[in-house]
């Protein structure tokens, strides 16, 4: 009876083992001398930064690093020189009315982000007679300022030798060790890979570059290895697999709110409402609607979709700030008009869907907690960009850009 043949060797699916990682003071010195002579030829140049041998000023440093949260370089540039420009110390930060500051930030969105500014602002006033601490612990204890905002500034405006863990050095670590572990659960180890390479010398400088590598050399997609001062140790170069890192959790679907906003006009005015304090868009002034009710499906769909919400129903309707005189149209009466489609906004955790009823009144009725603005200066009002979008929806555009008077 013949032997049997034995089976070929299954070949391994599995990615290569990463290689070491740079785990000694020698080695991480290494990487950060050759990421800092990189850096001294290629650094970007941006509005924030200090020119080379000057110290940075820690309130650009600080002003910077709460708007880049979340927001693009390009989108923070101009916002950065504006800001700059209306108030060009804490102290004059500090002193301005928050609602100015919210009208100066719409548009970028994260609004916690400028109720938090101006409160650290005057709390750096207040509490450290206008200078902002120089270490991590003292900087965490103002108002806004987490791990990462902490570190990069005291690294960048005071030189300490803090490890930065954002978007950037989290994809240019991974990387580099081909750390398997997702993000978010990777943060910590990932920190303290980072941490390895830190270096006591020149550490504002060093957090800059590790950034800029990120930004500029490790993108996200097609990454320009040949260019990268960390090539030769970089593991996830040496397996070709540099897109698969960081590796992320899988998102889950976000869910989709709806509700119905009222544009309510009357003498060339249009009524407005501010938010409460606390919350998304804390403290903002928006167009008035129905509450945001989760739908059934995480799917936005068109008008006319979902037979389980209705724009017109009357238990929304009877949200309205504004009650209608009975009537559909004529001398009866007026009554809200229905816009056709619907406006659509994403937020960090769910999807936004307004539909927008429009009311035409003679005159101002008086509005608990809420106020009429002037339509020919609704740009001042400072609203965030979903409400931006409903009076765009309603035939007024409100840009972001535009101020008020008298600064």
């Amino acid at each position: 009876m013949p032997t049997p043949k034995s089976p070929p060797p299954s070949r391994s699916t599995s990615p290569p083992p990463a290689a070491d990682p740079p785990a000694s003071p020698r080695q991480g010195a290494a990487l950060a001398g050759r990421l800092l002579d990189w850096y001294d030829r290629h650094a970007r140049a941006l509005p924030w930064r200090a020119p080379p041998g000057v110290r940075p000023d820690p309130y650009h440093v600080w002003l910077s690093e709460v708007m880049l949260q979340q927001t693009t370089v390009a989108t923070v540039g101009r916002y950065f020189a504006r800001f700059l420009k209306r108030w060009p110390t804490v102290a004059a930060l500090a002193a301005a009315e928050r609602d100015a500051v919210l009208a100066e930030w719409a548009g970028l969105g994260y609004y916690a982000r400028a109720r938090n500014l101006h409160a650290c602002a005057q709390a750096v006033v207040r509490d450290h007679g206008g200078r902002f601490p120089d270490t991590e612990a003292g900087l965490k204890a103002l108002p806004g300022i987490g791990d990462y905002t902490a570190a990069a500034i005291a690294a960048i405006a005071f030189d300490r030798p803090a490890t930065i863990l954002d978007g950037n050095v989290e994809r240019v670590i991974a990387r580099l060790h081909r750390v398997d572990a997702p993000l978010p659960g990777a943060k910590r180890a990932l920190k303290e890979l980072a941490a390895r390479i830190t270096p006591q010398d020149r550490p504002g400088d060093y957090a800059q570059a590790i950034m800029d590598l990120g930004a500029t050399v490790c993108t996200p997609t097609r990454p320009q290895c040949l260019l990268c001062p960390w090539r030769p140790e970089c593991a996830a170069h040496a397996a070709g697999d540099m897109g698969r890192y960081p590796v992320k959790a899988p998102k889950r679907p976000k869910p989709v709110r709806r509700a119905l906003a009222f544009w309510i006009e009357a003498e060339g005015a249009v009524l407005l409402r501010r938010r409460p304090d606390r919350g998304l868009l804390g403290g903002m002034l928006e167009i008035p609607s129905s509450a945001w009710v989760e739908a059934g499906r995480a799917t936005l769909t068109k008008p006319g979709e979902d037979p389980d919400w209705r724009a017109d129903a009357p238990e929304l309707i009877a949200q309205a700030p504004v009650a209608p005189t009975p009537g559909a149209s004529g001398a009866s009466g007026v009554s809200f008009v229905l816009l056709p489609d619907r406006v659509r906004h994403t937020f960090t955790h769910f999807h936004l869907e307004l539909a927008v009823a429009r009311l035409a009144l003679d005159r101002r009725p008086a509005v608990d907690d809420a106020l009429w603005w002037p339509l020919d200066t609704l740009g001042q009002a400072g609203l965030p960009t979903v409400m931006r979008k409903v009076a765009a929806h309603a035939g007024h555009p409100a840009p972001a850009a535009q101020q008020s008077p008298g600064g």
